[in-house]
């Protein structure tokens, strides 16, 4: 099921600035070379906050 290292697509651990939730999503390597930040809705906090690439 894992992809090759290869692959310009990824998977990424998107993790809230505000709480412990996170989520994960695909990114394409060879268009992005920095970490993803993205504003989105975080259920605990019930607003939108920043998600940053975390580890996985």
């Amino acid at each position: 099921m894992a992809k090759k290292s290869k692959d310009a697509r990824s998977y990424v651990k998107m993790q809230s600035t505000e709480s412990a939730h996170c989520y994960f999503t695909q990114r394409n390597r060879r268009n992005m070379q920095g970490r993803l930040e993205l504003k989105k809705y975080d259920p605990v906090v019930r607003k939108h906050v920043l998600y940053k690439e975390g580890k996985m």
